[in-house]
């Protein structure tokens, strides 16, 4: 019967489910056998191939265009009709292999998250999924449309990135509050929507049989090997070790700037991250970010760079803002095509070339799991895809020279370097409020169904992990940080395994200062393995060991201070 299956997403575009169904009928009603299972499992992947990819470009649509009307009824029209559906069918297959007591070559991690799968799966829980994601695309409306007047235009908040990196403090302060302003606007609308995704949420975990949705959640991500516990624990950790370093980060943004403390506009990014000073201007078009990068990733690895040029041929690539384009950057993995997919929203700073190498390490790990001949295969714990990301960041950074191919002059490269690992100091105790907000939420969810106790909650763990910045007279602003981190309304819980991967990443740097092509090496082949190895197994293969206590991140942090001072002193000569 699968010989009837389109092969192409234009040949499968607009099918109705009575269309799907058969397959499925057909994939539930075959006998399995140690000799059939592989070809059982291909045909799985045909069809997962299509629905995947066709629900991966409907939700681009909705992001490039935030207020494309008609895209956004594509997505729900296919989520209720396709999707819904196949979710049902997608778990009868699973059974089926499960209760077949098959062991497939190279799918022992896959029946694993299965069985957890399956064990969770409850059909109430299906139309509550689809009502999330129309939430969850409420969300993007909102905040996609943030717009405020400048210079007498019509701008972005993104576009108003470069202001804030002005050295014009006076100019910073009438952006930030300008740009704080119109994010109180949206207060009303942003606290209406979040008790609507949290009572959904804590159905889900009902309808499943949890008492709580953090369990539950743990299961979807199939986090085997650390527990929230453990989260506490590395929370503890950087408040320990990685706090003080990032007080001497915001001391000395003081004393360079020459003021009396640290204020929200002398920061950007999440009112976190001091801007690199003097501002960097690595591109003015964004065909120049395109090419740098692609050169770039060349230096750090031949076929890497040819990945990328493959996207740019391909057109796989969505970089500037724009008006109405939802914020941030990410990248997808189209599933029939095998292909990657970047979007970001670029306007010349240093922030954008960062994004676009931590994008780029996603796509060249979606690329290289996709020689994997099973779609469970691709599926990869999301702490090691961000290693895999965050890796690329830090094996890119010798090549920021104009001399490598890529944006600067060597004092501008270096400082470049010192501004990006200062910020990942910084991000850890970012990361701990979020994380530790999101188990506040859904271990105390009757408290946190009131937005005010969020403020509060929000207030109380920025105190914790970021001292050291002036907010008097903006606790409106201050209290509200949570609104703007979209993981919080979107995606819950996803949000420690940057920290986590972060571990890793640098692990995977400090190898590569001892022997770069041995850590690329071992890079690629922890790409390779896709989600066919447990969490612990594909660090280890990239050359770092999976922790999260208070010793490792010492090191870290000793190692990336040290690089900072060498990196000084090259700047001082």
């Amino acid at each position: 019967m699968f010989n009837t299956l389109p092969t192409t997403l234009a040949d499968f575009d607009g099918w109705e489910w009575a269309q799907v169904e058969p397959y499925y009928r057909d994939l539930e009603s075959r006998p399995l056998s140690q000799e059939s299972v592989a070809q059982w499992l291909a045909d799985w992947t045909r069809m997962q191939q299509l629905i995947i990819e066709s629900m991966t470009r409907l939700n681009i649509a909705t992001t490039v265009d935030t207020e494309d009307q008609a895209a956004v009824e594509r997505l729900q029209s296919f989520m209720v009709n396709i999707a819904e559906p196949t979710q049902l069918w997608e778990n009868k297959l699973k059974e089926k292999l499960i209760a077949s007591a098959l062991n497939p070559v190279g799918f022992e991690i896959q029946l694993r998250q299965m069985k957890t799968e399956a064990a969770i799966f409850t059909e109430a829980n299906i139309p509550l999924f689809t009502e999330e994601q129309k939430l969850s695309l409420s969300y993007n409306q909102i905040v996609g449309t943030q717009t405020v007047e400048w210079d007498g235009k019509e701008v972005t908040l993104t576009q108003l990135k470069p202001v804030m990196q002005s050295d014009d403090r006076d100019q910073r302060e009438k952006a930030w509050r300008l740009i704080a302003d119109r994010r109180l606007k949206d207060r009303p609308a942003l606290n209406e929507l979040w008790p609507k995704l949290l009572e959904l949420r804590l159905q889900q975990a009902k309808n499943a049989g949890f008492d709580n949705f953090r369990d539950f959640r743990w299961k979807q991500f199939g986090r085997y090997d650390y527990t929230p516990a453990d989260c506490e624990i590395f929370h503890a950790a950087i408040e320990q070790v990685v706090v003080p370093a990032t007080t001497r980060i915001y001391e000395r943004q003081r004393a360079l700037l020459g003021v009396a403390s640290i204020r929200p506009w002398d920061v950007d990014r999440d009112d976190v991250y001091p801007p690199s000073r003097p501002a960097l201007h690595p591109f003015t078009q964004v065909d120049e970010l395109e090419s740098k990068s692609e050169a770039m990733f060349r230096r750090v690895d031949p076929e890497l760079g040819e990945y990328f040029a493959l996207m740019r041929r391909e057109k796989l690539l969505d970089l500037d803002n724009r008006k109405g384009k939802a914020p941030g950057g990410y990248q997808a993995s189209l599933a029939l095509s095998k292909r990657p997919f970047i979007f970001m929203n670029a306007v010349g700073i240093h922030d954008d070339v960062q994004t676009m190498l931590h994008e780029g390490g996603h796509a060249f790990h979606a690329i290289e799991a996709f020689a994997l001949p099973y779609a469970q295969q691709w599926d990869v714990p999301i702490e090691m895809c961000e290693v895999a990301s965050m890796s690329m960041e830090l094996l890119a950074a010798p090549y920021l020279l104009a001399a490598e191919g890529g944006f600067y002059s060597a004092n501008d490269a270096a400082h470049a370097r010192i501004h990006h690992l200062e910020q990942m100091m910084l991000f850890w105790p970012y990361m701990a409020v979020v994380d530790a907000f999101q188990h506040w939420v859904y271990t105390q969810p009757q408290d946190a169904l009131n937005p005010a106790n969020c403020d509060a909650k929000w207030g109380e763990l920025w105190s914790r992990f970021i001292p050291g910045m002036d907010w008097r007279g903006l606790e409106d602003a201050r209290l509200t940080g949570w609104h703007r981190k979209l993981h919080i309304f979107r995606i819950p819980f996803y949000y420690v395994d940057y920290g986590l991967a972060q571990v890793g990443a640098v692990q995977v740097w400090r190898n590569s200062l001892a022997d770069t092509t041995g850590a690329v090496k071992a890079y690629r082949h922890a790409l390779a393995l896709g989600g066919t190895r447990s969490l612990p197994e594909l660090f280890a293969a990239a050359g770092a060991r999976f922790a999260f206590d208070a010793a490792t991140l010492r090191e870290l942090v000793d190692l990336i201070e040290q690089t900072i001072h060498q990196l000084e002193s090259t700047q001082a000569s």
